[in-house]
């Protein structure tokens, strides 16, 4: 075992380019073996597009040490390439191995490139690119193919992952984990109803098959829930469903018993394939359809998926399963606004306990407080868990936008610098994600102008009234104005959909700079968060961040008979006043703040009766004392 641990040590960042390299070279390309590819795109997915992944599928964070959510690699015999958002520029510097090797793409920014561009303007004429066709969607790859073969290129898709085939023997094996049965008194609607829905969608576009590889739309459709990847109550499965059966790719005995029963139950009876058949039996399924039938597939599905069903008309667009899970029920409302409740009283007993041990002097560190924090939320009714790792960070730390505390970089949390808090947490009957910063000393005029300007955004946004299924990229500039009108800005979305007892990260609709592709539109019953920022890097991180439901507006008009929305704030935590500089603030502004605070005490006040609870209470009524203009 130490002779193993030596050799993996040794194994470093660049050892590992170099192995990938001599595969790449020896390539089988048109069955001419060894005549290599030129260069290789690695994808941040696994085989369902799941943005949060097991240990297994982290094939970025293996062959450049890059821990974070969301990255491209581009690989060819001289270069290594990384291409990454804004979230993460500070880490990704801070984690490339071999710093010297790697170049830091920032997407985002007009002087970067797209892997596409790059590739162009850098490859050798006739080049071969390639890639895993199950870890790349297939809107993406027919993207790049078109892009490469204008150039003169070719994108070919791998029969092995290299990747795989480095990592070798150390790649971490497959977990298997129970599947539940996630009930109707969470659910709102029977497994059978939603089947049933989706299949009169289908009939309305003329598809007899669909496919459902997203990991939380299957979990959904189901009422089923898995703990296959962390933080994420997914398992792993596929489905196919026609207009008479329901064909699902798993491994069976996952499932509990209580899980088959409520499936025969609410009237959903699946024909079981080993989940490693799909590709064979989707092929067959595809082979033998006929001129009336049709494939409803989505775009985000694998390429791999996609290249099964040539053989078949197919439909591509968003599926009917990801619109439903997007509007919630009115049982599902009513549990994720239950559950931000709870959520919200862990948060201000977290709070109140980190005061008072700053200010006796105890050493707490964003490791240790963050451990405290989950604590206090697993007492909380229904708690599964967190809904993604607890991003505790203190000054400098903060600036990363998703920095997670590891022994190595761990610090302690003090009255000197800007502590920022981003966390979550999965409840049978919702998902909760929220952001605070506050300062627990004296915070800069800077720091306070910045906090202020941040708050001005959350409050433009959570106060708007806007038309029905607008774009919610429409709506991001309402955040992001008062921090523009100083020159200010932050690298990231302003919000996303939170799933109920799902992935907290839920991609239909969001609020962002960048066009969402498949955007239905911002409608009444989706959650969304709500969570500007700014970040100086070196020094200090802001982000406030509420979830909020979108609800219909009470208009004196309606133009055209149309819908009007706006949002009401499910999140429940006061908002640090000290942080505020208030001369920056209008009246409106300070009185939708006193009246949100107003809510937080009345709301949260009646779970913290008791002795025990005396510290929270006390700091609760701190927090929401009524702000007056200067």
């Amino acid at each position: 075992m130490i002779e193993r641990e030596i050799i993996m040590a040794q194994r470093t960042g660049a050892m590992k380019l170099s192995k990938l390299r001599e595969m790449m070279a020896a390539v089988p390309v048109g069955g001419t073996k060894g005549k290599g590819i030129d260069a290789l795109i690695v994808t941040m997915q696994d085989q369902h597009e799941s943005e949060y992944l097991r240990d297994r599928d982290k094939r970025i964070r293996f062959i450049s040490g890059f821990s974070g959510s969301s990255a491209t690699a581009v690989i060819t015999p001289s270069k290594a390439l990384f291409w990454t958002s804004g979230r993460y520029y500070i880490q990704a510097l801070d984690q490339l191995d071999p710093a010297e090797e790697w170049i830091l793409m920032k997407e985002g920014l007009l002087d970067t490139p797209t892997k596409e561009t790059w590739l162009l303007n850098n490859l050798s004429p006739k080049s071969i690119v390639g890639t895993d066709p199950n870890l790349i969607c297939n809107s993406e790859w027919e993207y790049l193919s078109s892009t490469l073969n204008s150039g003169g290129h070719s994108i070919v898709p791998l029969s092995e992952n290299l990747i795989d085939k480095v990592w070798g023997d150390e790649q971490p094996t497959d977990e298997t984990y129970i599947i539940n049965s996630h009930p109707i008194q969470f659910s709102g609607k029977s497994a059978g109803e939603k089947v049933q829905l989706t299949r009169e969608a289908m009939e309305s576009v003329g598809a007899t098959i669909l496919v459902i590889t997203a990991l939380d739309d299957i979990a959904y459709l189901l009422n089923l829930r898995g703990s296959d990847i962390p933080c994420n109550p997914v398992f792993f499965a596929y489905v196919i469903l026609t207009l008479e059966e329901l064909h699902l790719f798993i491994n069976a005995s996952k499932l509990s018993e209580a899980a088959q029963q409520q499936l025969v139950a609410e009237k959903v009876n699946p024909v079981y394939h080993p989940y490693k058949d799909i590709y064979k039996v989707l092929n067959q399924i595809a082979s033998s359809c006929t001129e009336k039938d049709k494939i409803w597939l989505s775009s985000n599905s694998s390429y791999a998926i996609h290249r099964e069903c040539e053989k078949a008309k197919k439909h591509v667009a968003m599926l009917p399963v990801c619109f439903m899970k997007a509007v919630k029920n009115q049982v599902e409302i009513d549990g994720m606004k239950s559950s931000h409740t709870r959520d919200s009283v862990a948060l201000v007993k977290y709070f109140a306990w980190l005061e008072d041990k700053i200010k006796s002097g105890e050493y707490i560190t964003e490791i240790s407080g963050a451990a405290q924090l989950e604590k206090f939320r697993s007492e909380q009714d229904h708690y599964i868990g967190l809904s993604f790792p607890t991003i505790s960070s203190v000054g400098a730390h903060g600036a990363i936008i998703h920095y997670i505390p590891t022994s190595a970089t761990d610090v302690q949390i003090t009255d000197k610098e800007v502590y920022l808090c981003d966390s979550g947490a999965q409840y049978l009957d919702g998902t909760t994600d929220v952001t605070r910063t506050m300062h627990f000393g004296e915070p800069s005029n800077f720091e306070k102008e910045t906090f202020t300007r941040v708050f001005k955004g959350q409050y433009q946004l959570s106060t708007a009234i806007f038309p029905n299924k607008m774009k919610g990229c429409l709506l991001d500039t309402l955040a992001r104005s008062h921090l523009w009108k100083v020159g200010l800005n932050y690298l990231h979305g302003t919000g996303h959909g939170v799933g109920s007892y799902l992935c907290v990260h839920e991609i239909v609709s969001g609020i962002s700079w960048q066009l969402y592709p498949n955007d239905p539109g911002v409608q009444a019953g989706m959650f969304l968060s709500n969570e500007p920022g700014y970040y100086e890097d070196e020094k200090f991180g802001i982000r406030l961040e509420n979830v909020e439901l979108v609800v219909k507006a009470n208009t004196p008009y309606n133009y055209l008979g149309q819908d009007y929305l706006t949002f009401e704030t499910m999140t429940l935590v006061p908002i640090q006043t000290k942080m505020l500089d208030v001369s920056l603030l209008t009246e409106d502004e300070i009185k939708y703040l006193n009246d949100y605070h107003a809510k937080c005490y009345k709301t949260l006040a009646p779970f913290l009766q008791g002795p025990k609870n005396a510290q929270a209470l006390q700091w609760l009524k701190k927090e929401t004392t009524q702000l007056t203009s200067r």
